[in-house]
């Protein structure tokens, strides 16, 4: 069906306020964006911007994969199917978890939504606590306010994997009827939780405790506007917190900010801000869904942002450190392809087995409920460079809660040794060597777009080693690699054990350039940075 047939068969049965929002539209090109395709839901869910559309989020489309996913779980399982609701701050994230709510019921399905809103790690621990058939998690991460999107969790607690994703996308492209989905507004298979369950997941992430010594450690912590606020700080009870009050409340819009992405430097700027005011040795930032944790440190006069790498690297050490009369042989990190060989080094010296995974949680989140199958490994740590940190198996995906907690006992233990953690990184670079990461993000929108993204991958398949001098190793994960699911990534090794990673966004509008540069000299290392990112700049700019 092309874009302009889509768009009049939803006028045709479309609800007033969609109806509306699409007659208003003037701009021919502006339709096609919205119908030249169906929202794809991928293996990590559903994410896209908000509005009326085919390839937007919205009540229907979010109802579409509901049904299917409704579909699928009843015909993988005999007997009572549940499943866990949750949402963050976005605008529509409640909206769209209640439509899901009555879609899930009117197929007969069990379900215990939250009242109100929690981060993904709740939802995670949740899903397993109540044990539910599935969970499902209403945010778009740290994306710009115009998006939402739409997690699944399995049973455990994990975004589904490969396989179960393939599954449950055959079911929902199933649905090509909008008109046939009922959304329910009450039913007595709904129920509503809150904090029996927050408590819960608090007392077990209250087990991953590592250094409660006092020191007289000051923190500026800011939800930006998402669901950290109140379980990140009663995790930090008892340590001398402040709070951004201009970030504290929820809000949609991010008004305060650019971007709620801790990965960007200005998420940070307010609470530097009131850093520097107070004279706070560390900042603390978590994303909307509270899955992610950013940090400054104090530097001097200054604040030093840490990278998600950087900040890896030193909660490894940390962590090892305090658990080293616990670890043995089956003791495991495990991290993503596109995050530095820095933590995992650390790790080797510990005594650690390393597993690398492809980019997403929800692989590290696999392995865990793989290794409680076997007996034979045991998970002590995973991360990945996108400032997603894990420890503990309370939950399946990455938790901001938990990494807010031991950073700060990190950053007491470095300073009731009269340090700081830029002095602890120090450390670590002078005992294993320097590293430089890094990333760039080219966001490429709409049809031409994706077209775009799909030449580039294919010129630089084209080019091969010709790329860059020095190149030792090319690995490229479209062609399946161990046993690791195919993905479209190129990595490319230099001799000295550098490397540069390329793979397009499975959620955003992007190609993502990932730079890993080893070298004794940070001058040197820095100009050989600068040299690859203006060589792939150019390449992708033209």
């Amino acid at each position: 069906m092309e874009y302009l047939d889509k768009y009049k068969n939803w006028l045709s049965f479309a609800d007033g306020d969609t109806k509306a929002e699409l007659q208003s539209i003037t701009d021919e090109k502006e339709i096609e964006d919205r119908f030249y395709k169906d929202l794809a839901f991928g293996t990590g869910g559903l994410r896209g911007v908000m509005g009326a559309g085919s390839n937007r989020m919205n009540k229907y489309t979010v109802g579409k994969a509901t049904l299917g996913l409704a579909k699928y779980l009843l015909s993988k399982n005999d007997g009572e199917v549940s499943v866990a609701i949750a949402y963050d701050t976005r605008n529509n994230s409640q909206f769209f978890a209640k439509t899901a709510a009555g879609v899930f019921a009117s197929q007969g399905i069990k379900v215990y939504i939250y009242e109100n809103i929690v981060p993904v790690p709740v939802l995670s621990f949740t899903t397993h606590y109540l044990n539910c058939t599935a969970g499902v998690m209403i945010t778009a991460s740290h994306n710009p306010k115009e998006y939402n999107g739409y997690k699944v969790y399995d049973k455990k607690g994990c975004q589904l994997c490969t396989d179960d994703a393939k599954a449950a996308i055959g079911f929902i492209n199933d649905i090509n009827d909008y008109s046939s989905i009922e959304f329910l507004d009450e039913s007595p298979l709904i129920n509503y939780i809150g904090e029996k369950e927050l408590s819960a997941f608090l007392s077990e992430v209250k087990k991953q405790s590592l250094y409660e010594e006092k020191s007289d450690l000051k923190i500026v912590y800011t939800p930006l506007h998402g669901t950290g606020n109140i379980p990140v700080r009663r995790m930090l009870e008892g340590l001398d917190v402040t709070v951004v009050k201009e970030q504290e409340m929820p809000d949609g819009n991010f008004s305060t900010v650019r971007s709620p992405n801790p990965e960007e430097k200005d998420a940070l700027t307010i609470a530097i801000e009131k850093a520097k005011q107070i004279g706070a040795d560390l900042v603390l930032g978590t994303d909307p869904d509270c899955d992610r944790v950013g940090i400054a440190v104090k530097d001097g006069d200054d604040y030093k942002l840490f990278t998600g790498n950087q900040t890896g690297a030193l909660l490894v050490k940390f962590v090892l450190e305090m658990k080293k009369a616990q670890l043995n042989e089956k003791s495991t990190l495990v991290k993503t392809i596109v995050t530095s060989e820095l933590g995992a080094n650390i790790g080797r010296k510990y005594g650690l087995q390393v597993e690398e995974t492809l980019t997403g949680f929800k692989y590290i989140g696999d392995k865990i409920n793989k290794y409680e199958e076997t007996g034979k490994q045991e998970f002590v740590i995973g991360y990945e460079e996108s400032y997603g940190y894990l420890v503990g198996t309370h939950a399946r995906d990455k938790d901001a809660v938990v990494s807010s907690m031991l950073i700060c006992q990190m950053a007491a233990w470095y300073k009731n040794q009269g340090k700081t953690l830029v002095d602890g990184l120090n450390d670590i670079y002078d005992e294993y060597g320097y590293y430089l990461d890094f990333l760039d993000s080219f966001v490429l929108k709409g049809k031409d777009g994706a077209e775009k993204i799909q030449n580039l991958m294919t010129y630089f398949r084209d080019t091969d080693k010709a790329l860059f001098d020095g190149i030792d190793e090319i690995i490229d994960y479209s062609k399946g690699v161990g046993d690791l699911p195919k993905e479209n990534v190129l990595k490319y090794i230099w001799q000295d054990g550098s490397w540069m990673a390329v793979r397009p966004s499975g959620t955003e509008p992007k190609i993502k350039v990932y730079y890993s540069v080893v070298d004794k000299n940070r001058d040197n290392a820095q100009l050989r940075l600068d040299n690859i990112r203006a060589k792939i700049k150019d390449i992708i700019e033209k």
